[in-house]
């Protein structure tokens, strides 16, 4: 897949007791980009350690055959803040997976960025929903998203039957 640009956002400003907001590139790249392999772990460190396990993934975990795109957003100055994919679910709805913002990036609006410009590939591609998983210990998360306009539906798929699952749904 070659990298391209899928949206950029710019924000100014400071945010209310946290860091300021940056402006946010946010690129389409590979499965397999550097930068995408390294935010990835970061993310999956980061649950390890939240739920204490090394393998929390309920079902499958996504992969470049079944990602139907991922994104990096960057800093200013080239720096990777997140990152966030898609995977088809079926002919109209997609799943948002390894959504992650880096700890010193978080409250700078790239989680927004990245979260955006996933719903715009996803209209594109004329999907009419997106869904997604968090765990009952991602508080933040759980805001985050019910910010963004995601309503908590009944865990889906693999998660339908895992107790601190917590599933959301947003139709474009």
């Amino acid at each position: 897949m070659e990298t391209s640009e899928v949206s950029e956002t710019s924000q100014r400003g400071a945010a209310v007791g946290g860091p300021a907001f940056l402006e946010v590139d946010v690129r389409e790249v590979a499965w397999d980009d550097a930068d995408a392999v390294a935010l990835r772990a970061g993310q999956r460190a980061e649950i390890a350690e939240m739920y204490g396990t090394p393998d929390s993934e309920a079902g499958q975990p996504p992969s470049a055959d079944d990602v139907a795109v991922f994104l990096v957003a960057y800093g200013p100055d080239g720096t990777p803040l997140g990152c966030g994919g898609l995977r088809r679910l079926d002919g109209a709805t997609g799943e948002v997976k390894r959504m992650y913002v880096t700890p010193g990036a978080r409250g700078t609006g790239a989680a927004g960025a990245i979260l955006r410009a996933l719903e715009d590939w996803a209209r594109r591609s004329g999907w009419s929903a997106l869904r997604l998983e968090t765990g009952d210990r991602q508080l933040a998360a759980v805001r985050f998203y019910t910010r963004a306009g995601y309503a908590r539906i009944p865990n889906f798929g693999p998660y339908e039957h895992v107790p601190d699952s917590l599933c959301f749904e947003r139709a474009l």
